[in-house]
């Protein structure tokens, strides 16, 4: 080894030479074997992390995360700090692109499309110092009263696993570690300190797993531990998550980490159950010296843990290129980010009143007509150089002439003024204040006052004072569209059949207004689809606990979604799949195939519509036995121009069609399935196989 080559150099032209497992394994034992235990204990926590928020000049904010959060390093063997950066909505540091939510993104139906934002927030990340990236929230979305649903892709363990994998790939093909989060079962808010979650093995691999393990298989080389409690035990300090299920049956080889602050609470335990990184600073993991002397953990056990962070750094980060600051935020990701917007709107009705023509005079009304609402305040906040709001992009649409505002939800003193207008946009639902992250949120109800923070949702309907906005709008005027703002589903029974046409916008990013614009006057065909299911009723969904519950244990069931809605044989008021478009879309010709390890399902899909459009081609599979009517099991986004004829064709894994037995601990098929495609859950063909 020259005098110019450290040795993680070295491990890292050890494993390039010969890139597998065992050559890994080797090279980060061997530089392990260089470090001394002062600087092995160094790499086991985060530093200097209250020195690494600030104050955001353009939003005029707290900021959390403004530099990367640092944890170990060595400089005398070249070993690199791991330069942590949150997301999931875009990088969280300095003034980068806010992207759609993640429900925004999985409402797309398109992991081509997640790649390509992967691949830009990756570039973001190593332009502002980074090399790992903590944004790849796939918590499944049990009921859509927790709070940070906007986090996540949706209820269905399948669409989690292949968007959660395709951003994974994404960023690590930039060489930003990826960190898949909040391992596990973590889907309550404002008791995540201390609720106990309980799961059936079968459920557990089956339902709340399958998305984790797809992203390890997609190579990420870190995870996060969450903060709740699963099976009474903190899931920072579960040997059966970390090491059983994680390391065990998965093969994971790079490094855990803690969610931050309040994930470890028992330093030896969480060691020796492995958790590698304590963050974002030295707490419990300060005893560990002393740990070591009284013989609660072992060197080996420290080894580990070295080892494991080891090979994430000589796997990954030689890959990185640090791009100038000039990418961040660039027009090419900006342009990025309203694409996302676009392919992620549900139209969810649509009486012919839009596209609107080019020409007309519209209003635009309500709390969030002309308000930056992006999402929620917490660690997952982007402050974005600007954000277009829906007036500003209607404006851009239509001339700023052709645009009437009126914020709040009166509109009396302009009712004359917006009478005179075409169309009629109402713009409800929630913001930072009714849902998101829990940011000391102690409230008994959803509240909209300046002093509400977070937290999950106590009601599942637009606010009442909006609802009655909406109801006084489509009693005045003619041609009234509702756009819905907010990070999950809502039940909307009480107005849905008085609007004339219906969206779901989710929170649509930076570019979100000019996006809302451009699907109104029919520049763009909407082409979301719900990625989870909006039930008629909120008990449609399943229970929740809030803090004022008696206990925190809490058992997740082997149902929910669109799987509990068939299992009771009830209707959704908008099913999970369920988007519409300004075209119709007729599928023909459905045939499956068997191909030894996998299932080709293939169809001719005809455009019957005036309008170029794009199909989410949705592919479920079900057996006899113990098991959901159907499950998704495959999707592809289509695009076929008006009056044409287009075929395709999905490819099933058949690894993807198995099921677990809790007995054996082992994974088998059925003898014979049933898929059913169509363009969402209810609306299917059945073919078997």
């Amino acid at each position: 080894m020259s005098e110019k080559t450290t040795a993680f150099e070295k491990a890292v032209k050890d494993y390039y030479a010969n890139p597998n497992d065992s050559v890994l394994f080797e090279a980060a034992n061997e530089l392990c074997s260089k470090m001394k235990l002062a600087e092995k204990l160094r790499m086991l926590s985060g530093r200097q992390f209250f020195t690494r928020n600030g104050f955001d000049l353009i939003t005029k904010r707290q900021k959390y995360n403004c530099r990367p959060c640092l944890s170990g390093g060595v400089k005398r063997l070249g070993i690199p700090a791991v330069a942590f950066s949150d997301g999931p909505r875009g990088v969280v540091m300095g003034n980068s692109t806010c992207f759609p939510v993640s429900m925004s993104r999985g409402a797309s139906f398109d992991d081509e499309l997640e790649y390509e934002i992967g691949s830009a927030i990756a570039d973001e990340v190593a332009a502002q110092g980074g090399n790992y990236f903590a944004g790849i929230c796939i918590n499944l979305l049990r009921n859509p009263r927790w709070g940070r649903a906007q986090e996540t892709y949706g209820e269905d363990p399948f669409l989690l696993g292949k968007m959660g994998a395709a951003l994974t790939r994404a960023v690590q093909d930039k060489g930003v570690i990826a960190c898949p989060k909040h391992y596990a079962v973590n889907s309550i808010e404002n008791i995540r300190f201390d609720v106990n979650v309980l799961s059936e093995d079968k459920t557990l691999h089956e339902v709340y797993l399958p998305h984790f393990k797809a992203c390890i298989d997609a190579g990420a080389m870190s995870i996060m531990g969450a903060y709740n409690l699963f099976r009474g035990e903190h899931c920072c300090e579960s040997k059966y998550l970390l090491k059983d299920v994680l390391r065990g049956e998965w093969g994971f080889t790079g490094f855990t980490i803690s969610d931050f602050l309040m994930g470890v609470r028992n330093a030896p335990g969480a060691l020796k159950a492995g958790l590698d990184i304590e963050m974002p600073q030295l707490m419990h993991y300060a005893t560990l010296p002393l740990d070591l002397k009284l013989k609660r953990v072992s060197v080996e056990d420290i080894n580990n843990s070295v080892e494991s962070i080891l090979r994430g750094l000589i796997k990954i980060t030689p890959r990185l290129k640090y791009p100038g600051k000039s990418v961040v935020a660039c027009k090419k990701h900006t342009e990025l980010a309203k694409r996302a917007a676009l392919e992620g709107t549900v139209l969810l009705k649509n009486n012919g009143i839009l596209p609107l023509a080019e020409s007309e005079r519209v209003a635009v009304i309500g709390r969030y007509a002309d308000k930056i609402n992006v999402g929620d305040h917490g660690s997952s906040s982007v402050f974005a150089p600007y954000t277009v709001t829906p007036y500003q992009g209607l404006c851009n649409a239509f001339g700023k002439e052709n645009v009437v505002l009126c914020e709040g939800t009166e509109f009396v003193a302009m009712e004359s003024e917006i009478a005179k207008c075409g169309a009629v946009i109402v713009c409800v639902g929630s913001d930072y204040k009714q849902e998101g992250e829990n940011l000391a949120n102690f409230s008994k109800s959803d509240e909209t006052t300046e002093k509400a923070m977070g937290g999950d949702r106590y009601s599942l309907r637009i606010p009442e004072n909006e609802v009655e906005l909406i109801h006084k709008a489509c009693a005045a005027f003619d041609n009234v569209i509702v756009n819905i703002i907010g990070g999950s589903a809502y039940v909307i029974e009480e107005w849905k059949d008085e609007a004339g046409a219906i969206l779901h916008s989710f929170y649509s990013g930076m570019e979100g207004g000019n996006a809302l614009a451009e699907l109104i006057s029919g520049k763009a065909n909407p082409c979301g689809h719900l990625p989870f299911t909006m039930a008629k009723n909120e008990d449609d969904y399943p229970d929740f606990l809030f803090p004022s519950a008696k206990t925190r244990d809490i058992t997740y069931g082997y149902y929910h979604g669109y799987t509990l809605l068939d299992k009771e044989n009830k209707k959704a008021a908008y099913p999970f799949g369920f988007g519409l478009s300004y075209t119709d879309f007729k599928y023909d010709n459905i045939s499956a195939n068997d191909c030894g390890e996998t299932v080709e399902i293939s169809l001719k899909i005809k455009n019957t519509g005036e309008y170029d459009g794009k199909t989410v081609v949705q592919v479920y599979a079900g057996a006899e036995g113990d098991h959901p009517v159907k499950l998704l099991k495959g999707f592809k986004k289509i695009f076929v121009k008006a009056g044409e004829c287009s075929e395709a064709s999905v490819i099933i894994d058949k690894k993807d069609l198995m099921f677990y037995n809790p007995d054996t601990k082992k994974w088998y098929p059925e003898d014979e399935y049933t898929f059913f495609v169509g363009q969402n859950s209810e609306n299917t063909k059945a073919v078997k196989i």
